[in-house]
């Protein structure tokens, strides 16, 4: 738990983010009073109970509510004049591969929701508990912490859609609820969607993709979660049953797909993702 001082002004620039070399969100719940944040040129008063989330690559300002000041800390320091926010720090590159998705936030999202409220609970009980957790209960922790973000955090739908877009997110849908189907081809997703074949096809190729190079992304993201998983867990399961559980029918062609995606075997994936000793 952190608190802010009233009349406090702190800048975090894209220098300082590139010196100390992280790459994380912030997640910045407000507990109590309000606080102004700036970001990419966005200013989101931040109230009781809401949600932000904060790119620590990029620049930041908070202003408390009531800061008419130039100066950078408040002479009276009483706890009344102090803003409670509850911040957690999370790993980008690991957040995202387990969402699937980056996370967005906007005004009016809010943490005191069951998901919010669980996760409050999940983190304070966390500090609070002075007993040790094994290394795979820390990892099933950071899974749990994970998800809860994602349940606050995630994209809301467009509010309208062209038909169009309406139809490729059909397409998409049913490409991500099939995709661990090794045998699923384009044919069998348009018979699904009620389009033919050659339209299903327009419908990648106005995205510049192909039918081929989106179910491989799907199933590329899905067991690149998979192998963090194993990683933070310290399990034994074959990158092999990885492979075969995210739809590849062939452990050379995945192999080969990962480090043409990753840069990296899937193997190096495992040891990058391992908790420190």
């Amino acid at each position: 738990m952190h608190l802010m001082p009233s009349a406090i002004r702190v800048e975090r620039t894209q220098r300082d983010a590139r010196l100390d070399g992280m790459d994380h969100y912030y997640a910045l719940f407000s507990v109590a009073g309000t606080v102004t944040v700036i970001q990419n040129g966005h200013a989101v008063e931040l109230t009781d109970g809401q949600a932000l989330l904060l790119d620590s690559a990029r620049s930041v300002t908070f202003v408390d509510g009531r800061d008419q000041q130039p100066n950078m800390f408040a002479a009276d320091t009483a706890p009344n004049n102090y803003r409670q926010c509850f911040v957690l720090q999370l790993p980008r590159q690991s957040l995202v591969s387990h969402l699937g998705f980056e996370p967005q936030h906007g005004p009016g999202v809010r943490w005191d929701t069951s998901a919010g409220r669980v996760l409050f609970s999940l983190v304070r009980d966390g500090v609070d508990d002075d007993t040790p957790m094994s290394a795979s209960g820390t990892g099933y922790m950071q899974l749990a912490i994970y998800d809860l973000i994602g349940a606050i955090f995630s994209p809301s739908d467009p509010a309208a859609f062209s038909r169009s877009d309406k139809l490729f997110k059909r397409v998409c849908d049913i490409v991500t609820d099939h995709f661990a189907d090794p045998d699923v081809g384009p044919d069998d997703v348009a018979t699904e969607a009620g389009i033919s074949r050659r339209y299903l096809q327009k419908l990648f190729a106005v995205r510049n993709l192909t039918y081929t190079e989106f179910i491989n992304s799907v199933r590329l993201d899905h067991a690149a979660r998979l192998l963090q998983r194993r990683a933070r867990l310290n399990t034994t399961q074959p990158i092999s049953a990885i492979a075969y559980a995210s739809g590849f029918g062939d452990y050379a062609n995945f192999a080969r797909q990962f480090q043409k995606r990753f840069g990296h075997s899937p193997g190096v994936h495992i040891k990058r993702n391992r908790p420190p000793q």
